[in-house]
């Protein structure tokens, strides 16, 4: 009953339109450079769907040579936003606190981040645990409010684009469109030459 590469995407995604995909070496040396396996729904999510944004809302960095969008790098650059902003808004204060789902404040610590919102929140994985698959945590943009996102990218993506949406993404949430709009890597090839 194994289905083909990409049917569990076209299902989660009426309209799929893939972007730029990185093939399994550049999966592998991001998983080697991160220290960690990359998730099984994650890896399926970069070989079908690539770069784009999902549910009109998340783009998915994925490992490539494009600055912009590679998982090492916004991986890094968004933890580094994260800590920097924290540390402003403690300015000397009492320490900030994160309002977790679930109550475990630690799992901050134990964060990858991997994707952003378009309201600017932030996806990570809790890297905890040996995988194959690591739980989905959304950072509202409020930097404070950590909500479940899922077990897996699959799920997540399923969940937003249903009516629990308003569980993960906070109440008032519709659902999001099962819609992947891909961006292609000469789209990107072309932002790259554009950078100063």
């Amino acid at each position: 009953m194994d289905e083909r590469p990409g049917s569990m995407w076209e299902r989660i995604f009426t309209s799929l339109s893939p972007g730029f995909t990185p093939g399994e070496t550049e999966l592998d040396r991001a998983a080697a450079e991160l220290g960690f396996a990359l998730p099984a729904s994650y890896r399926s999510f970069c070989r079908t769907c690539g770069v784009g944004l999902g549910g009109d809302q998340f783009r998915i960095a994925v490992p490539g040579p494009y600055e912009a969008v590679d998982l090492i790098t916004q991986a890094g650059i968004i933890a580094h936003s994260v800590g920097a902003t924290i540390g402003m808004l403690e300015d000397g204060a009492e320490s900030h606190r994160f309002d977790v789902e679930g109550g475990d404040p630690a799992i901050v610590e134990r964060a990858c981040f991997f994707g952003r919102g378009e309201d600017g929140g932030l996806l990570f994985w809790d890297v905890s645990g040996s995988g194959p698959e690591y739980d989905i945590w959304l950072l509202a943009p409020d930097l404070e409010t950590i909500r479940f996102g899922g077990e897996s990218l699959d799920d997540f993506f399923t969940q937003v684009t249903a009516p629990s949406a308003a569980l993960v993404l906070g109440p008032g949430f519709e659902p999001l469109p099962a819609r992947f709009e891909g961006v292609a890597e000469a789209t990107l090839a072309r932002s790259t030459q554009a950078d100063p």
